[in-house]
């Protein structure tokens, strides 16, 4: 399927965005951002230049920085320090400052912050891409449809909309207080935290700060401790913007660490914003809860693909199998399971195995292959238990993809595209999530 499709969709991606660029006022400023130490190849000094190993289990030493490693290569990036809830209060307090001072700012302000990341990121998309795929295992394709376009949609939906709706709105007072105006105004909360998941480092970093930049907010982001490399660096770029429009420096700040620095932004911040797995949502809206913080939560879930019978099922199969394997199947949207109509389930099946078979994985910066790598090592062991459930209660595997030159110690990264069929709901599979490509 694949290499052909890639580079269609790499060049539709490349046109949108050299489009958008036309639409950006000439006296948009450039930035310049430091990116010597992201295209090093992380492999310039002896302390990484080795193979990174992940421990099983957490020591004292591993709770105090976060260790970041190529999943597709197991090749060390280096580490980050693990913020403790001092240091994390001490941060907000700091966003906080500067959210005074940036509250007051006009939407023209608040707008020329936007052109000029849009303008960045749409002349730096292919090492904005680069960058994520070394993190997360991505392939440049999925980098470029998940994490460029969707963020340069949403600039320009604020570009354009954004003003619009944070005006004043005039409403009716009712006939009891005819003689009285009724006015909404909308003002900013203050510090907004995010907590933002590893499977789209830029995206995930980039939705939650651009409307709460734009609304007049500070706002507090800790990175996944599994995307911290990328999200650090991603970081810089909102630095040289907020920069290059003269607004405070802590207006924004990207944060490292693992459970216990969520915890403390949860508990020091106007807004909270979450994105990844269900129960940690509930934990957080129950912490929330204690000060009637507000909560924003984007869970993943077990998508239903459903096909039915009057489709044109050579193309639905395209498309089922892209729902699939997008970012390697960790994608909080992407079909996990399929329900096909009984008329059109053999072709709708044959179609897919046919498909499937051809899908190869390998290290996603080859550029030969249509799959990249988990981004979690303990991901691969778990989907094999889900396929062993599903095999021992009765069903079956019609087809596998295949795996193309694998990097020393990354193996395990990498699991095969695959077809089961004959499944129920008694198994694993079909209830619980699995961000990964099994259909």
């Amino acid at each position: 399927m694949a290499f052909l499709f890639s580079l269609i969709v790499l060049a539709f991606a490349y046109a949108i965005c050299r489009f958008l660029l036309m639409l950006i006022p000439p006296n948009v400023p450039s930035i310049d951002v430091d990116a010597s130490d992201v295209l090093d190849d992380g492999n310039q000094t002896p302390d990484n230049s080795f193979i990174y190993i992940p421990p099983r289990g957490r020591t004292p030493q591993s709770e105090t920085k976060v260790q970041c490693y190529e999943p597709a290569t197991m090749k060390y990036l280096g580490y980050f320090p693990a913020l403790s809830r001092a240091e994390v209060d001490e941060r907000v307090a700091q966003a906080r400052k500067a959210q005074k001072v940036w509250a007051k700012s006009s939407f023209k302000q608040r707008r020329q912050f936007l052109r000029i990341l849009l303008k960045y990121i749409i002349e730096h998309q292919e090492l904005i891409c680069e960058i994520s795929s070394r993190d997360t295992g991505k392939t440049m394709v999925d980098a470029s449809l998940g994490e460029i376009m969707t963020t340069c949609e949403k600039i320009t939906w604020l570009l354009s909309e954004g003003e619009k709706w944070l005006k004043p709105e005039y409403r009716s007072s009712g006939r009891s207080m005819i003689h009285k105006k009724a006015k909404v105004e909308f003002h900013p909360l203050g510090v907004v935290g995010a907590i933002v998941s590893w499977n789209y480092p830029f995206h995930n970093i980039f939705n939650p700060m651009l409307a709460a930049v734009f609304s007049g907010n500070g706002i507090v982001i800790k990175v996944s401790e599994n995307a911290s490399w990328s999200g650090c660096f991603y970081f810089r770029i909102i630095q040289a913007a907020l920069a290059a429009v003269g607004a405070p420096e802590n207006l924004v700040d990207v944060i490292t660490g693992f459970a216990e620095t969520g915890e403390a932004l949860v508990s020091s911040v106007d807004k909270i914003i979450f994105v990844g797995s269900p129960g940690v949502g509930r934990m957080i809206m129950r912490n929330a809860s204690k000060t009637l913080t507000p909560v924003t939560l984007e869970l993943g879930g077990k998508d239903a693909f459903i096909v039915c019978d009057d489709v044109d099922v050579p193309h639905v199969a395209q498309i089922a199998v892209r729902a699939a394997l997008q970012s390697s199947g960790q994608n909080c949207a992407g079909a996990e399971r399929f329900y096909v109509h009984r008329d059109i389930y053999a072709l709708f099946v044959s179609q897919v195995a046919k498909i499937v078979k051809s899908v190869s994985a390998g290290p996603p910066l080859a550029g030969k292959y249509d799959m990249g790598a988990l981004c979690l090592l303990e991901h691969s062991e778990k989907l094999q238990n889900l396929v062993n459930d599903a095999l021992d209660k009765g069903a079956e595997i019609l087809a596998r993809g295949s795996f193309g030159h694998l990097s020393e110690g990354a193996v395990d990264q990498y699991f095969p595209p695959t077809v089961i069929v004959n499944v129920n709901h008694t198994m694993k599979l079909m209830q619980e999530e699995i961000i990964l490509w099994v259909s």
